[in-house]
């Protein structure tokens, strides 16, 4: 793999890290609540799911995903039906508490964060539709997947702690009442985003 395609993928690949999907906006939520310290060890939650999402693109299992319609259609409206429970809950979640803070353990944030990863299977698509870009096809295949995935998992810790340091930044200057807003915002972004995945028409 060259240089070039090299300085060409982190850039790009952070933009990607950075998109405010389910699982940074959950940091930000955690980090809001929590502190930033928990938020960013509950987002290493999603790095095993990610690495083995880029291990089936790299052994080609997703062109198998693609294969068996049925099989992917059940994924994708199990994890809108996932994502519109879990905003449902942060939006009737009662406001925020010393009490109620200390007793969410970060194992149960890391589960959390695991979960929202599985439920999306977008991250596979963009997986296989991402990476390809800049694989040199003349080398060693599965050794440039594993270059450009520890690069990605990498870059995916730098948007855990950003989206954790803004969360955690404005719970400083925000009362309980709006954080406890903050939360149902981001319980509807999700309840949004499972709604669009379920009724979005199959290409």
């Amino acid at each position: 793999m060259s240089f070039t395609l090299l300085a060409l993928f982190v850039p790009a690949c952070f933009a990607l890290n950075l998109s405010p999907g389910p699982n940074n906006l959950l940091a930000f939520s955690n980090a809001s609540r929590l502190g930033f310290v928990p938020a960013v060890l509950g987002g290493f939650g999603r790095l095993p799911i990610f690495a083995a999402m880029i291990a089936l693109v790299a052994l080609g299992l997703s062109v198998l995903l693609t294969t068996f319609e049925t099989a992917l259609i059940a994924v994708k409206y199990l994890g809108a039906a996932y994502l519109i429970y879990v905003g449902y809950k942060m939006w009737t979640a009662p406001v925020p508490d010393e009490t109620v803070s200390g007793q969410t353990s970060v194992l149960a944030l890391m589960r959390r964060d695991m979960s929202f990863a599985i439920a999306n299977p977008k991250a596979i698509a963009v997986f296989t539709a991402f990476f390809p870009q800049f694989i040199d096809q003349t080398g060693n295949l599965l050794m440039q997947f594993a270059l450009l995935g520890a690069l990605f998992l990498m870059l995916e810790v730098v948007a855990i702690a950003v989206y954790a340091g803004c969360g955690y930044m404005m719970s400083q200057v925000l009362t309980p009442i709006r954080l406890h807003r903050l939360n149902r915002g981001v319980g509807g972004f999700l309840i949004f985003s499972g709604l669009t995945m379920a009724l979005k028409p199959e290409s």
